[in-house]
């Protein structure tokens, strides 16, 4: 749409008088700040920002960008750090507003509004002892998050988010809502559980929580070792880690401790490795499940607490707050080959600053009980979800963070599975987006040419309908 023509003006002006939230334009106050994304590398400059408040308003806007042949961004409430959430010239649905959440104790089911972030939805379950599985940040999107898969500290006892949505309520692209669920548009139900945002808007969606702990408390926390037994770290996890019990959860990182507390000073800006601690289980056998914690090494700071589920799922926060310079890449692991473990130890050994750091996470247990083509998430029987992130506060280091990135991931992905987590993937080839779909990909073509032929949602990982 172009910004000087009169009709389009227009027909923005039209739009505006049928939302009942605020449709924000270049000139108006608060464009600069609602236009801002995540990821501080993205500085793009969209024709409108639509503050949706209801379903209605994210129908308004669909029917805007389709007649109009507008192109069409959608906003949850989270990281979206690739920046297809927002595009030049282009109409923004932001779902930012779209934050209830409601929990019904009784049938365990909870309905989260499309724009919410994991925070909302850990302060609304927590008090009923439940949990909704979902990742290591409690400012990811619900969204974003969700329509991706979902990994995390639950995956190996409760599987992936996707395993625990149970209804979802979706504008499509001709602009009517719809419930998608295993009884109502399946095959869209299907693709919307790990098939991105391909398929529409979503504004709620339904979970089934899960008791968390006792009492709503979990043993949880990090286990520092010094960089030179990391090669030995990655052995160990590699065999020890597929053999713990579900409830018991582990991931491993490279990466620079922060200054200040909780770490003692000796260890402050200095890189480790480490593994990530969450035990959701009987609190009568704590003593037995978490001896595996002190099994490896001469740890230099064991921090593996009791503690509510949200102060585990908010402990990288304030590390990562918005508007940081972010590039990362990711793949699926089925195993960690000594290969491997030298290009982790070659690169994230010597990051481009400190907050930059690998992650493996499992994905086994419950989330490879369920069958790699029951959803869109094709990669249930891999064995890890790795994903290398370089990050810093200096916009001119933007460069050399994608250069360290992208070596350092070309360097690793000859020994992955060839597809990587797609909440991971940057703004990258349609090969690349292929693979990450898997074998998934040819039946997510044919729920996208079902239900949005002309593509309208394209701006994502886009999986095209021809």
């Amino acid at each position: 749409m172009d910004l000087t023509d009169r009709s389009s003006h227009t027909m923005l002006d039209e739009l505006a008088t049928r939302l009942h939230g605020e449709l924000v334009r270049p000139g108006d106050a608060a464009y600069d700040e609602v236009r801002k994304v995540y990821n501080g590398m993205v500085d793009l400059h969209p024709v409108a920002i639509a503050e949706c408040v209801d379903a209605a308003d994210v129908v308004s806007c669909v029917d805007h960008a389709r007649d109009h042949a507008v192109p069409l961004a959608v906003r949850g409430g989270g990281h979206n750090p690739s920046g297809l959430s927002v595009a030049d010239g282009a109409l923004v649905i932001d779902l930012r507003r779209l934050r209830q959440v409601a929990v019904e104790p009784s049938t365990r089911t909870v309905r989260v509004g499309g724009g919410c972030i994991w925070k909302d939805v850990d302060a609304a379950t927590v008090e009923h002892g439940l949990v909704v599985p979902s990742g290591i940040a409690s400012d990811t999107g619900v969204g974003g998050l969700t329509l991706g898969g979902g990994t995390g500290y639950h995956t190996r006892l409760l599987g992936l988010t996707i395993d625990s949505l149970l209804s979802a309520e979706v504008v499509l692209s001709d602009g009517s809502a719809v419930t998608a669920s295993p009884s109502s548009h399946p095959d869209l139900f299907w693709a919307l559980r790990g098939g991105g945002g391909n398929f529409g808007v979503v504004t709620s969606f339904e979970f089934r929580g899960h008791p968390v702990g006792e009492h709503g408390t979990i043993y949880a926390g990090p286990v520092f070792y010094e960089l030179s037994e990391a090669a030995e770290l990655f052995v160990w996890f590699r065999d020890r880690q597929p053999e713990l019990p579900r409830d018991l959860n582990v991931w491993l990182g490279l990466v620079t401790v922060p200054g200040g507390d909780p770490f003692p000073p000796e260890l402050w800006d200095r890189t480790m490795a480490v593994l990530v601690w969450c035990y959701d289980g009987p609190h009568d056998k704590v003593e037995v499940a978490l001896a595996v914690t002190h099994e490896f090494g001469h740890p230099a700071m064991h921090a593996v607490l009791p503690m509510r589920f949200p102060d585990l799922n908010s402990m990288f926060d304030a590390i990562y707050p918005p508007g940081l310079q972010w590039y990362w890449r990711g793949d699926f692991f089925d195993e960690i080959s000594d290969d491997a473990i030298a290009v982790h130890l070659h690169h994230a050994s010597s990051p481009p600053s400190s907050r930059s750091t690998m992650h493996l996470y499992p994905i086994d247990g419950a989330a490879a009980d369920v069958a790699p083509e029951a959803t869109a998430f094709a990669y249930r029987g891999s064995s890890w979800n790795g994903v290398i992130v370089a990050v810093d506060d200096d916009p001119s280091r933007a460069p050399e963070l994608a250069a360290w990135t992208k070596e350092y991931w070309a360097a690793l992905h000859p020994t992955s599975t060839g597809g990587g987590y797609v909440n991971y993937l940057m703004d990258e080839p349609e090969d690349r987006v292929r693979a990450s779909f898997g074998a998934n990909y040819a039946r997510l073509q044919e729920v996208k040419r079902a239900y949005d032929p002309d593509n309208l949602f394209h701006l994502n990982q886009n999986i095209p309908p021809t």
